[in-house]
C-alpha cells in the first residue's frame, strides 16, 4: 500500500475569505492555521477531525476498494485502506499537538454514485466503516452527512472546527469517472498483493460482547442513549461566490454552501 500523501493544491477560497488547500482522493491534511480543506466526495468518504483546545485539525479523503465477489475473503483485507486513511490522519494530528482523547469528528460522503459494484454499495460500506472505526477509537462523532444519492462539496475550518457542505446535483462532471477509476485501481492493488490474515475489528473473535470486560464503552447496544449530534443548520452564503482559482464546470467551482455544520 502506497504512502498516503499530502495534499498540496493551495488556492485562495473567496467563499470563506481564508486559503485553502484542495485535497483529492487518497490525500489527507492537518494545520493549526486559519484555512479552509475543501474535497469534493461521491463514494468516498471524508473524515475531519479537530481539536477544540489545541486549535488543530485534520481532514482525509478514501475509498475502500470493492471486495468483489469474495466479499467474506476480501472483506478484512480492503479494511486495511481505510484503517491506514485514518491512522495516518489521526498520527499527524498528534505530531502536531492533538491528544486524542480530545478529537471530535465530522464525516461526510458516502453516496450511492457508482453503478456495477458487486457487493452491497460502496458508498454504504464507506460510511459504515468509518462510523465503526471512529466508535472502536473513542473519537466522538459530532456531525454527519453521509449516504444518499448526491455528491458532496465540503469546507472544513480546521481551527475552529467548523465545517460546511453543499450536495451538488446527480451527475457532476469528472466526479463519478474519477472514483470509478480509483475503485478499480485500488481492487487492482488489493488483488495483486497476497492477504495476510486480518480480522476484521468488531468480529465476536476479537471484540467483547455488550456488558462484558473489555467492550468498547460506545459501542451502539440496544436502549442505549447516543451522543447528541450537531445539528445541520441553512449556511447564509454570501453572494453565492466561488472557491477562487476554481474552473468553470468543475466540481471544485463554487457556488452556494446549502448547509453549514457549525462546532
Amino acid at each position: 500500500m502506497s504512502a498516503l500523501p499530502i495534499a498540496t493544491n493551495r488556492y485562495f477560497d473567496s467563499h470563506f475569505g481564508l486559503p485553502g488547500v484542495k485535497l483529492l482522493p487518497n490525500e489527507f491534511y492537518t494545520t493549526g492555521d486559519d484555512m479552509v480543506l475543501m474535497t469534493v466526495l461521491g463514494s468516498c468518504v471524508a473524515a475531519c477531525l479537530h481539536d477544540p483546545y489545541a486549535g488543530i485539525g485534520g481532514m482525509n479523503h478514501f475509498m475502500l476498494p470493492d471486495d468483489g465477489a469474495d466479499a467474506c475473503a476480501a472483506a478484512s483485507e480492503s479494511m486495511r485502506y481505510g484503517a491506514y486513511a485514518m491512522e495516518v490522519l489521526i498520527n499527524e494530528m498528534i505530531k502536531a499537538g492533538g491528544r486524542r482523547e480530545r478529537f471530535e469528528a465530522k464525516v461526510f460522503g458516502g453516496a450511492a454514485v457508482l453503478a456495477g459494484m458487486t457487493t452491497i454499495n460502496i458508498g454504504d460500506r464507506n460510511s459504515d466503516f468509518v462510523r465503526r472505526y471512529l466508535a472502536l477509537e473513542r473519537i466522538r462523532i459530532t456531525a454527519e452527512d453521509l449516504q444518499g444519492v448526491h455528491p458532496r462539496k465540503v469546507a472544513f475550518m480546521p481551527h475552529s472546527g467548523r465545517a460546511a457542505v453543499k450536495k451538488l446535483r446527480l451527475q457532476v462532471h469528472g466526479v463519478t469517472e474519477r472514483e470509478a477509476a480509483l475503485a478499480r485501481a485500488a481492487e487492482a492493488d488489493r488483488a495483486a498483493r497476497p492477504r495476510p490474515h486480518v480480522e476484521l475489528f468488531g468480529t465476536p473473535a476479537t471484540r467483547p460482547a455488550p456488558g462484558q470486560p473489555g467492550a468498547n464503552p460506545l459501542a451502539k447496544q440496544p436502549g442505549a442513549a447516543q451522543p447528541a449530534r450537531a445539528r445541520i443548520e441553512l449556511f447564509g452564503a454570501r453572494g453565492g461566490a466561488g472557491a477562487g482559482g476554481s474552473t468553470a464546470g468543475s466540481p471544485y467551482a463554487g457556488g452556494r454552501y446549502a448547509q453549514t455544520i457549525s462546532k
